[in-house]
């Protein structure tokens, strides 16, 4: 079969022709039909294996830790060669996809073969033709959902996730910074459970469609003068965060146009390093959503 995979050692991303998985315990043998690019997570994994290795090992410290601790415990060579096999292993790629069940393995319920299903999960509904998927990272494809909506699965689930976490009361006023795929996939189901919500994201395109989308208010910039006319000057209910940036500046912002014991949810992989005068001036809740939530 055909899979797209990239080699983390060079970077080059290639259309390979490797064996199909089988269906182990527990898992779905799935023939893709659609399989979603994530632009943004996915650009992040290819600029990453395209890095040089110090490029690597300032992407990713908690991997140098990792690496230092293997040392301390089995030695420098054995790490160094562990290392290598790891970067010569090629990586596949996509998290997320629709197509049909052509084999059930043992232990699985509720699926048959010729099942329409969305598959969601790194290193499972990956861009391949066949795909070994876990049964609880599969579901059912309704009829009237054509597989092509379907393959969305994965990036409504983790927008759904971070607006469970922040816990939505009828009427309550959200921010949503960042406004790609999963911020917009949060305005709208924010304003499904009857929230009134203030979309931001610094490209005035992404704004604008927000405000196509339902967004009560959609803006590029002005954030806080914007948050203050939205809430009336009390600060933002809850602030639910999908950009993704290196900068602590998202988080810090959040806290600012908060009200007091307003609630913070970060879907987004942002900075960390938090003021400390905002989280505790207005006794601030925050939650980091973990990614696609039950199942996962």
């Amino acid at each position: 079969m055909k899979q797209v995979i990239q080699s983390y050692r060079t970077g080059t991303l290639e259309v390979a022709v490797v064996p199909a998985p089988r269906a182990g315990d527990g898992s779905l043998l799935v023939a893709t039909t659609v399989s979603l690019i994530s632009a943004g997570t996915e650009k992040q994994a290819m600029d990453l294996a395209k890095a040089s290795l110090a490029g690597k090992a300032m992407a990713r410290p908690d991997l140098v830790r990792r690496v230092v601790r293997n040392v301390q415990r089995d030695g420098l060579m054995p790490t160094v060669e562990k290392v290598f096999a790891k970067l010569d292993t090629p990586i596949p790629l996509g998290y997320s996809l629709a197509g049909r069940v052509i084999e059930s393995g043992r232990r699985v319920t509720g699926f048959a073969v010729g099942d329409r299903v969305a598959c969601a999960g790194a290193g499972h509904a990956n861009h391949a033709e066949i795909n070994a998927i876990p049964k609880n990272l599969a579901v059912r494809i309704p009829d009237g959902v054509d597989d092509e909506d379907a393959s969305f699965v994965t990036l409504g689930a983790i927008a759904l996730q971070g607006v469970r976490l922040s816990l939505p009361t009828l009427g309550e006023r959200f921010v949503v910074m960042g406004l790609g795929l999963i911020g917009l996939l949060t305005v709208q189901l924010l304003k499904a459970n009857g929230c009134r919500v203030l979309g931001y994201d610094p490209n005035a395109s992404r704004a604008a469609l927000a405000k196509e989308l339902g967004a009560d208010v959609a803006i590029s910039d002005g954030l806080p003068d914007a948050v203050t006319g939205f809430t009336g000057g009390w600060g933002a209910d809850a602030v639910i965060v999908t950009a993704s940036s290196k900068s602590s500046e998202p988080i810090n912002i959040a806290a600012e146009i908060s009200r007091l014991k307003g609630r913070i949810v970060i879907v987004g992989l942002v900075g960390m390093t938090i003021d400390r005068e905002p989280f505790y001036k207005r006794e601030l809740e925050l939650k980091l959503s973990m990614s696609y939530g039950p199942g996962r």
